[in-house]
């Protein structure tokens, strides 16, 4: 059963009464293609309206939709060949975060992303997407190993958070991450970073600097969940659009902010309403980056990497 929104209804709805027209006119041998052709505009205005007009809350929503592709789709889906890399040559192999080489057209690229799960079993071998710092060190040891063989890095970032428990805690969740800032800071080799669910808090910084950076339409990038955010300042749930809403947490408010470079248009209603087209544009938008980051000197490309982020914070009060 597909899951659908509050604010989806009344689409639903005339969806409804479409399919209901269409049914009983060919049941009855009736003509109603007028009126079926004014129905379906009505549709279509009507899901641009909504679509377009999402609040804040909304969208973590839509990011959040369990049909939304996840990574291993779109490595599967733009790429002809990829062999993923397993382990950190430490302590283990973390399975909520993927990566490997995989070829782009004539492009060999290392990619890296946050996993989730499409069902109960897969979902807690992904770890719902949340990472232990053995993911960390792993995508850190795939961008070394990129570095080693002059290709671009490649991340997707779709997690709810890093992993929270005492063995994260325990082996350096906080470490992980930190060094993971500082090497993807310096790191010799292009850095493409792509938001495609949820980017929530370190969990996403862990693998989240590079030369550019895209969320795509529906995905939220915030140093918080709304339902944490109201919890602490509420302590409750209840307040988590107001939250959502003070966050500024939306793919519009951190291209406004300067987080991010750009925005990458879903098909309407989300990601998931389409994911071929929405492959594609992840695909070209790839390619395109790739191809204007390589025509910059590395030392360049670095100094400017290192100037965007230490940038990001800073102002003045006239």
């Amino acid at each position: 059963m597909e899951v659908q929104f509050d604010f989806e209804k009344p689409i639903i709805e005339l969806e409804t009464r479409l399919e209901e027209m269409r049914r009983l006119a060919a049941q009855n041998n009736v003509n109603v293609d007028a009126n079926i052709e004014s129905l379906e505009k009505k549709i279509l205005e009507l899901k641009r309206n909504i679509y377009n007009n999402l609040n804040g809350w909304q969208r973590v929503q839509i990011a959040r939709h369990p049909d939304r592709p996840y990574t291993l789709d779109y490595i599967y889906a733009i790429c002809s060949e990829f062999i993923e890399l397993h382990g950190d040559r430490l302590s283990g192999d973390d399975k909520a975060i993927v990566g490997g080489l995989g070829k782009i057209n004539t492009e060999t690229v290392m990619l890296i992303g946050h996993q989730k799960g499409r069902d109960i079993k897969s979902r807690q071998y992904r770890n719902f997407g949340m990472a232990n710092p053995e993911g960390y060190r792993k995508a850190l040891r795939l961008m070394k190993l990129a570095e080693k063989f002059n290709k671009p890095v490649v991340t997707f970032i779709d997690t709810p958070g890093a992993y929270p428990g005492m063995h994260a805690e325990e082996h350096g969740q906080a470490e992980a991450i930190a060094k993971n800032l500082m090497e993807m800071a310096i790191l010799k080799v292009p850095i493409i970073c792509i938001i495609i669910g949820e980017g929530a808090s370190g969990g996403a910084l862990g693998i989240g600097l590079g030369d550019k950076i895209y969320m795509l339409e529906n995905t939220w990038y915030s140093v918080i969940s709304p339902e944490s955010c109201s919890s602490i300042l509420w302590r409750s749930w209840e307040y988590k659009e107001k939250a959502a809403e003070a966050l500024k947490l939306t793919a519009k408010d951190n291209l406004k902010l300067g987080i991010i470079d750009g925005i990458l248009e879903e098909p309407l209603g989300g990601a998931h309403k389409d994911p071929p087209a929405m492959y594609r544009l992840v695909k070209q938008t790839i390619l395109q980056e790739i191809a204007e980051l390589k025509k910059k000197p590395i030392e360049d490309l670095v100094k400017q990497r290192i100037e965007k982020f230490d940038k990001m914070g800073v102002y003045t009060t006239l």
